[in-house]
């Protein structure tokens, strides 16, 4: 069976998945999965439950999943590249803070943070609203809010920056803290 570490909304899965099999924290369940061949929906048999379900594959190992007309938002990542990105976690702190993107086209409904302001990384930073859903963009890393570069009401483009986090203010030897 195949490991992947799969993140929704702050929480994490270990999910490995066999030819009929997946088991999802422990719990083994039966699945079938079926592509239409034309288009991108595929047929998910959970047990004796049908599916349907789309994936949209971005970077970084994020993924936007319809399932049922449900959006849902996950970040997957296999066991060899959460291995190897646990071992370079120090080398990515020196380089700083990444800025936040849109991961989907969409319109800013709420801004939750301002210039100047420390966010934690996973912390919510803006609420966009596609495809009738609200979604929460968060943090990829701790920062110090340096631009707010959106406001309420603007439409954005996926991959466009939203908000630029700078390095924050070191308080000790080893502890970045705003």
């Amino acid at each position: 069976m195949t490991r992947y570490f799969v993140t929704i909304d702050d929480r994490e899965f270990e999910v490995k998945v066999g030819t009929d099999r997946v088991s999802i924290d422990g719990q083994e369940l039966e699945v079938s999965i079926e592509s239409s061949g034309v288009s991108s929906v595929h047929s998910l048999l959970v047990g004796s439950r049908a599916h349907k379900i789309l994936g949209d594959r971005s970077t970084n190992g994020e993924w936007s999943i319809h399932l049922d007309g449900l959006l849902v938002e996950a970040h997957v990542l296999d066991e060899r590249t959460r291995a190897i990105r646990g071992m370079t976690q120090a080398n990515a702190r020196l380089q700083g803070p990444k800025p936040v993107v849109a991961p989907m086209p969409g319109m800013v409904l709420k801004v939750e943070v301002g210039e100047g302001d420390c966010v934690e990384s996973g912390q919510g930073i803006i609420i966009v609203e596609a495809m009738k859903m609200e979604n929460e963009v968060r943090a990829y890393s701790g920062g110090l809010v340096t631009r707010v570069h959106v406001k309420e009401g603007e439409a954005v483009e996926k991959g466009q920056i939203l908000v630029d986090l700078g390095p924050l203010k070191a308080s000790g030897a080893h502890d970045d803290t705003c």
